[in-house]
């Protein structure tokens, strides 16, 4: 008989598994996206400035991205089985609420409850996945599931363009119900339970980083309408900055921080997860920009603008696959860094060349070169990440990631808004084209400013030091955690 360790081949429970953990983080990165195309129609159907705009993505990025290591954190504690079908019960909750939205101020507050959804949810995916996956096949299952998440990034924009043109821009949300309806009940009886006994909740460290994430980025987003000097802006930017700070010095100072701050005094951690934060910045202030020139200034349908848009989101499926093979042959560190580069010129190609009536065969090629440079920076920056921590704090190194790349979104969309509204507006194709080249440049110097910090990555993973060049905490070893069964 084959014990779980020896077992090649994916049965019944692991099966189950990943469906139903590829399915969820399906949808919940999907919704990253699949609003971007849909914003015109919003904004027509309910009215709104452009920082209600704003709030429409980043009301879900910013709380997914500060409840991220709080959700796997409540699953380690009461149960990864229970907390996901919470997580899932209220994404599916809010995604029917905001596409009953009324209001756009209804639509961003059920976007943020969206977000607190998938903060609890999209954590406990790969936990659940990996238990229930036989050790011998756990590579193969996790690759599938990276699979779907880019495949969700990828067909987001078209999927809501999609939706948007042919039924009503409220099926982006209706689409989430019906899934996620059926997924609880089987998510109850396919997967089993598991905890993790001395898990310990941070909650001072997550009212301080919500809070000072919140404030940041609503000065951000209201400085143009309110004014950089004015009592609120301000105000929301100290205050936001100084609860910052004292999340970065909570992190040094507690016993079991949310984020274990010394994580970041190995230069590679800091260098990989900073470039991360950047690469997102630039990706996601810019397409939010892109996917709407392309239809208020280039004219095009909400689906012919998600179509025109794959070759720069839909490039990583193709150029993965090649990048992780280069990355294994030279190293994951050139590999990261090429992509981000190739990201920052196809950016500023797209700015270079930008007008009112350019047209779709000039706009290919930097949505090509940048589709390629994301897909070198996918690729391997799993692995990257990975080999700056010790095994015993890779799950917190994961989660730090993948916070710190929604709050880039999230800053992204603030920051190149920002810069639109400052030199252009909705008013005229010109006004729009106006506001976004200068942003654009912005994005394209965040994602250079990347590039160069990628290079801090050591080009000797702490997993190829030899057993004497280790730290003691690289030596620690995890100990598997047994898993009951279902029931």
């Amino acid at each position: 008989m084959n014990t779980p360790d020896t077992d090649t081949k994916l049965r019944g429970p692991a099966v189950w598994a990943l469906i139903l953990t590829g399915v969820a983080s399906f949808m919940a990165a999907l919704d990253n996206l699949v609003v971007t195309t849909a914003l015109p129609a919003i904004r027509e159907d309910l009215g709104g400035k452009l920082e209600d705009l704003e709030w429409t993505v980043n009301a879900y990025t910013l709380t997914f991205a500060v409840l991220l290591m709080f959700g796997a954190a409540l699953g380690d504690r009461f149960g990864r089985r229970r907390l996901f079908i919470v997580g899932l019960a209220i994404f599916t909750g809010a995604s029917a609420a905001a596409a009953l939205s009324p209001g756009i101020d209804a639509l961003i507050a059920a976007r943020a409850v969206q977000g607190v959804g998938a903060a609890i949810m999209m954590p406990l995916t790969l936990t659940l996945l990996t238990a229930a996956v036989p050790a011998a096949r756990r590579g193969m299952a996790l690759g599938i599931y990276g699979a779907v998440t880019g495949l969700a990034v990828a067909s987001g924009p078209l999927i809501g363009g999609s939706l948007t043109e042919h039924i009503s821009w409220q099926w982006i949300f209706w689409l989430n119900v019906p899934i996620g309806l059926a997924l609880i009940p089987l998510a109850r009886l396919r997967l089993a339970e598991s905890t993790a006994p001395d898990a310990r909740l941070d909650v001072p460290g997550t009212l301080l980083i919500s809070g000072g994430l919140f404030g940041i980025v609503y000065a951000l987003v209201n400085a143009n309408s309110d004014g950089w000097t004015s009592a609120t802006v301000l105000t929301c930017l100290i205050v936001g900055a100084a609860l910052v700070g004292g999340f970065i010095h909570h992190g040094f100072n507690n016993a079991n921080p949310m984020l274990p701050m010394r994580l970041f005094r190995d230069r590679g951690f800091l260098g990989i997860n900073l470039a991360s934060l950047l690469m997102f910045l630039g990706m996601f202030g810019s397409i939010f920009l892109l996917s709407q020139f392309l239809q208020g200034v280039a004219g095009y349908s909400p689906t012919e603008a998600g179509l025109r848009m794959l070759p720069w989101t839909g490039m990583p499926m193709l150029v993965a696959p090649l990048a992780g093979i280069l990355s294994d042959r030279i190293g994951g560190r050139p590999v990261v860094a090429a992509g981000l580069a190739f990201q920052a010129l196809g950016l500023g190609w797209f700015a270079a060349i930008l007008s009112a009536d350019v047209s779709y065969a000039a706009q290919l090629p930097p949505l090509i070169l940048s589709g390629i440079g994301m897909a070198l920076y996918f690729a391997p920056a799993a692995n990257v990440l990975m080999s700056t921590v010790a095994p015993a704090d890779q799950g917190k190194a994961s989660g730090t990631n993948n916070a710190l790349r929604e709050v880039g979104g999230a800053l992204g969309v603030a920051v190149l808004a920002s810069v639109f509204s400052a030199q252009g507006g909705y008013e005229s194709p010109q006004a729009f084209t106006d506001g976004t080249i200068p942003a654009l440049w912005i994005g394209a110097g965040a994602v250079a400013l990347a590039a160069g910090l990628a290079l801090l990555v050591p080009r000797k993973a702490k997993a190829d030091r030899t057993p004497a060049d280790r730290t003691p905490a690289d030596r620690t070893v995890a100990v598997p955690e047994k898993v009951p069964a279902a029931g």
